[in-house]
């Protein structure tokens, strides 16, 4: 993406953030730095279900412990939330164990956690603290500002002034929805899909851009009339939180009953609520976001596909560039190019979608790599 395309997406972001950000004040109490789980092993040397009698080859030996720690505080919702939290976490898990650095995790649990959380890091002299989300902007922002000897990364927000000691970690994730919205039009046996989001802000509704367009598009190319419920490209449906599997289970049951078989929830774990209503419900499917919901979630079967935005490589990235030496501050952006977003595979559930639907993803994933196809819904009607 070129510079000044970046800053025009800083400066969207940062402008959202002055109309969205509502920090309250912290709270007195230090939090406690969570033990960081094991992290999670590589299944290296699998066998491929053939026997020739040779052993499998060893475990990769964890990399040699360096004095190096990386720090990172979520956003709501916690790190396990088999979605955004999690995956960034697991970028900082595989780094413990790739590269023999120290991990340690502070869950927030709400907007008056965040500079706590931050200034605790900062305390405890972390070589690289990671923030987790578009709401830690504003505290992100200050504690560089305030620190410029330590080193921050910040997970979907971008600024309209670069700093050194600050990686903006943003992705184009509107992109891989574009395919996702492709994919359940062509799906979809009730001519209606549905989504909606957790608390209105860019990261999330750049997913139902994306999605839209995605439907859009293809009632273009098809003759189809398809519709969305839950976006239309400037309002929806937006449950306020990310926490409330009871407002996904009801925003779900919304949404089936205006006839959408496809739902995108774009909430963390508000989305389990979702796939509890779906699976009460007895049909339906989903497009879960930010990572594998086959492989992150218990209702595998349920998964459409995912719109994967792969936090867990940039968080590594990030943390390889410090411990390296090669670390610079500003805008790293992940897009369909460079693997930084994707659409998971369709599982158990590849069947169901249309043999022609599946030829054109990758055409169409092309396409939107060489600017041939938009993934803007404005520009279809």
């Amino acid at each position: 993406m070129q510079k000044t395309t970046r800053r025009l997406f800083a400066a969207a972001l940062a402008g959202a953030l002055a109309l969205t950000a509502c920090g309250e004040a912290p709270e007195e109490d230090t939090p406690e730095v969570a033990e960081p789980e094991a992290p999670e092993g590589e299944t290296d040397g699998e066998t491929d279900g053939e026997t020739d009698g040779e052993t499998d080859e060893p475990a990769e030996e964890p990399a040699e412990e360096t004095d190096f720690r990386g720090c990172l505080v979520t956003d709501q919702g916690g790190v396990d939330d088999q979605s955004f939290n999690q995956t960034a976490w697991e970028g900082m898990q595989r780094a413990e164990q790739e590269l023999g650095i120290t991990a340690d995790v502070l869950e927030s649990t709400s907007e008056a956690d965040f500079e706590p959380n931050i200034q605790e890091f900062v305390n405890q002299e972390c070589d690289l603290i990671v923030t987790v989300g578009f709401l830690l902007g504003e505290a992100t922002e200050a504690a560089a500002q305030a620190n410029p000897d330590q080193n921050f990364a910040i997970v979907d927000y971008a600024y309209d002034a670069d700093y050194d000691n600050l990686r903006e970690l943003v992705f184009g994730t509107e992109e891989a929805a574009f395919l996702a919205g492709y994919a359940a039009a062509g799906t979809t046996e009730s001519g209606i899909v549905g989504t909606y989001g957790g608390i209105n802000i860019p990261p999330v509704t750049v997913f139902m851009d994306g999605f839209l367009a995605g439907v859009r598009y293809y009632n273009q190319e098809n003759g189809t009339d398809v519709q969305v419920e839950g976006w239309d490209g400037s309002d929806g449906l937006f449950t306020g939180n990310f926490e409330s599997q009871d407002d996904g289970r009801n925003f779900t049951d919304q949404l089936l009953q205006a006839g959408a078989d496809i739902i995108m929830p774009v909430a963390g774990p508000v989305g389990l609520g979702t796939a509890a209503a779906i699976e009460d419900f007895g049909e339906g499917l989903i497009v879960w976001v930010d990572t594998d919901g086959y492989e992150s979630t218990q209702y595998g079967s349920l998964m459409l596909t995912s719109v994967m935005k792969n936090m867990d490589v940039a968080v590594f990235d990030s943390v390889q560039a410090a411990v390296d030496g090669n670390w610079e501050g500003g805008i790293v952006v992940g897009t369909l190019e460079n693997d930084g977003v994707g659409l998971a595979p369709f599982h158990d559930n590849e069947d169901r979608v249309p043999q022609e639907v599946r030829d054109a993803i990758e055409e169409l994933r092309q396409g939107i790599i060489d600017g041939e196809i938009s993934v803007d819904p404005a520009d279809y009607q």
